[in-house]
């Protein structure tokens, strides 16, 4: 049983949280890969690979002595990503029916992304354009990735709710640390990237399985 609590704002993580975006991230990166006569890694293998920025995924997956090639990398990935990313992203099963109930509800919803802020712009569009959110940030030029905080309270900042009264959503350790820093609530989520370990290591203070238990909290 989930101790109730009572939210009425909500900050989602976005791949791997709302979105199940695995596929076509791996897709992308092992074209990268593959171009630059690099060896490519099992889908499975970008739950850990994923989460931190392109930046970090692509110098990770091309391994130590090859940082010369990142920027190539990320060259490859967008080009390819940008034509590939709606072959098999959708959102989690449950993910729809929770913010159907949210927003009845009348609970804040807003999406902080490490990804790219047109990608994360133009996969809310595609994916979650029925439902009202009222903040959504990827990554910015100039601006600080999570777990730096600075994004999570530019939210709470905007949407003018305290910190504090902030549910944080997400399913890595970076989305934990982000929320912990932010002084916000945080929730890990197992339906994502990683594992129940990474999370409770990281600052959760509550982990759900399934979309629908985050009612309990609000």
């Amino acid at each position: 049983m989930l101790r109730r609590m009572i939210h009425r704002s909500i900050i989602f993580d976005l791949d791997g949280t709302l979105a199940d975006t695995l596929a076509d991230i791996a897709a992308a990166a092992n074209h990268a890969l593959a171009e630059m006569g690099r060896p490519t890694f099992d889908v499975q293998r970008y739950r850990y690979l994923a989460g931190q920025g392109l930046h970090s995924l692509m110098t990770d997956a091309l391994g130590p002595g090859h940082a010369g090639l990142v920027p190539r990398g990320m060259e490859l990935f967008r080009a390819y990503y940008s034509d590939h990313w709606t072959d098999h992203t959708a959102p989690y099963p449950g993910v729809p029916a929770l913010l159907d109930e949210l927003t009845r509800r009348g609970v804040r919803m807003a999406v902080l992304s490490n990804k790219p802020d047109s990608a994360t712009q133009a996969m809310m569009k595609h994916g979650f354009a029925r439902w009202r959110f009222d903040a959504v940030i990827g990554q910015r030029e100039g601006k600080p990735l999570k777990p730096d905080p600075a994004g999570a309270l530019e939210i709470a900042e905007t949407c003018g709710v305290p910190a504090k009264e902030w549910l944080y959503v997400g399913d890595t350790k970076v989305d934990m640390m982000t929320a912990t820093r932010a002084g916000m609530f945080a929730v890990g989520v197992l339906w994502g990237f990683r594992d129940e370990p990474e999370l409770r290591d990281n600052g959760a203070r509550v982990i759900i399985r399934e979309p629908a238990e985050l009612l309990a909290l609000v």
